[in-house]
């Protein structure tokens, strides 16, 4: 009897005692229980840390918004790692595998990857230090380097940011170097108007400035009644004067685009010409000059 032969009687004797399928079915119950355990404590385990910090937010301590979301992403993402890695151990615990060893060898082969993963343990450290230091928080309109958008997730490696057009950026932490926050404190809208030189520029600035005390009832976003700081340039066909408008974080731009739609109209109420382009023709004949003006 050959070799081959023998072990496929093994394998066979092996396979037909009833104590094998007993230890197979008693192992996969046993992960399975594993595996159904994990997800429900991490389901419930997010669950309470979620009603947690919403109890935090009713209480009359006031905490930040930016900062809670931020913590809590981050807390439920630990806890996710933490139990997913103890139903890992106790699964391979049920395949007869070596825990301890496993456990000892990877404590040496983490230290040695921790050597040559410079690059990971300082997206770690950067990540833990945004966190600490509150630089930005989960919902921030932010500018990191040459992306731009709005924080969906902090964590201790990656960080990710989620542009208008719907792109995601995924930033390794070590990489962030410089930040700009544009959700802290309030924002400023700047419009600039254009009037024509052959207009009243006195009478204009009158009639923008009274509509600019209106603007606060009906926009909430305008912290403060926006301001005509007067004529900012003189231009080749018109006169442009400025106007800032102090509103919450992150609508400057809707109230810049409301202002310029509020003053054209107030503008055309009153007749007053918001310039456009001309373009001067001279057309020379024999005995006689010719001047024509067209509107471009």
């Amino acid at each position: 009897m050959s070799t081959f032969q023998r072990v496929l009687e093994r394998v066979w004797l092996e396979l037909t005692k009833e104590e094998t399928w007993l230890a197979i079915g008693e192992g996969a119950l046993q992960i399975l229980i594993t595996i159904l355990a994990a997800g429900i404590i991490v389901k419930i385990a997010k669950a309470g840390i979620r009603k947690f910090f919403q109890l935090r937010m009713t209480a009359p301590l006031k905490y930040s918004e930016r900062r809670e979301n931020t913590l809590l992403k981050l807390l439920q993402n630990i806890v996710s790692y933490v139990v997913y890695f103890i139903a890992i151990i106790n699964v391979l615990a049920v395949l007869s595998f070596d825990v301890k060893g496993l456990i000892a060898g990877a404590g040496v082969v983490g230290l040695a990857i921790g050597f040559g993963a410079q690059n990971l343990v300082r997206d770690v450290i950067t990540g833990f230090f945004i966190i600490f230091e509150d630089q930005f928080s989960v919902g921030d309109f932010v500018r990191i380097g040459s992306f731009e958008g709005t924080v969906e997730e902090i964590g201790l490696r990656t960080t990710k940011i989620k542009n208008w057009t719907g792109e995601l950026h995924i930033l390794p932490n070590g990489s962030i170097t410089q930040v700009t926050n544009f959700s802290i404190h309030n924002s400023v809208a700047v419009v600039d108007v254009s009037i024509a030189y052959e207009e009243n520029i006195e009478q204009a600035e009158k009639i923008i400035t009274e509509l600019l005390k209106t603007l606060p009832d009906r926009y909430p976003e305008i912290v403060e009644p926006p301001e005509l700081l007067g004529v900012q340039m003189l231009q080749a066909s018109d006169v442009v004067l400025r106007i800032t408008a102090e509103t919450t974080p992150m609508n400057h731009w809707y109230i810049a685009r409301m202002i310029r739609k509020e003053v054209k109209t107030r503008l055309d109420e009153h007749g007053i010409e918001v310039p456009f382009p001309r373009l001067v023709m001279y057309s020379r004949g024999e005995g006689n000059q010719n001047m024509t003006q067209a509107n471009n």
